[in-house]
């Protein structure tokens, strides 16, 4: 019987996000074990940290580690960043011969795929980070008084626009030459869900949210 320890991570700002809550992370790991796991299934415990995923101290994860090594039994997360948002750290964990981990919302996904994916989230986030900054010192380039409420304002706006248009870019290879062939709007985000490729909120595409998406990247 192929044993499971399932563990979650949210910090306090992602408790009520969607996409990222106890809740999602939940439905995520009950898809996978009633889908994508082909053999009877035990899940020993589930350790739950509430803290940022740049911690390196977590308690609950290290519970969990713990007993992945005296039980044998495999690690469960719902996403790859709960269970780091750094790469070093997912490299360190896949070099520990008594742990294996799995991610549910890549069911199949190997080692090496894994490896490859934490390096391309720490590289997006660095760009979305350096994109944000250089979008603040544009506007201040521009004359636009900066302080205040409208400081934090604006410093919002230029996030919300730089991640948006961050993950336009990541579809991107999918949704431009898909339009260019004149697939409709439904098509194409058929296709995005086909791929397994998840929404920012981490739902299903629709034909508007494709729509939005080629809007940015054509702006």
């Amino acid at each position: 019987m192929q044993q499971y320890v399932v563990y979650r991570r949210v910090s306090t700002k992602e408790q009520g996000r969607s996409g990222l809550g106890l809740d999602a992370q939940d439905r995520d790991v009950s898809l996978f074990l009633e889908r994508f796991n082909t053999e009877p299934y035990e899940v020993l415990a589930t350790f739950t940290d509430i803290l940022s995923g740049s911690e390196a101290d977590r308690p609950d994860l290290a519970a969990a580690l713990d007993m992945c090594r005296k039980t044998g039994a495999t690690l469960l997360v719902s996403k790859l960043d709960r269970l780091s948002r750094k790469v070093s750290a997912i490299a360190t964990l896949m070099e520990d011969r008594r742990v294996t981990f799995r991610v549910a919302q890549m069911p199949y996904a190997d080692n090496f795929q894994l490896h490859i994916y934490a390096a391309l989230a720490e590289q997006e986030r660095k760009f979305i980070s350096a994109r944000t900054k250089a979008a603040l010192a544009e506007a201040k380039t521009r004359g636009k008084k900066l302080g205040g409420l409208r400081d934090k304002t604006m410093q919002r706006n230029a996030a919300i626009q730089a991640n948006a248009l961050a993950r336009a870019e990541k579809v991107a290879g999918i949704v431009m030459p898909l339009r260019e062939a004149g697939r409709p709007l439904r098509e194409i985000a058929e296709h995005l869900n086909r791929a397994g490729v998840q929404t920012a909120r981490g739902g299903r595409w629709q034909a508007s949210q494709v729509k939005r998406v080629l809007d940015r990247l054509q702006a």
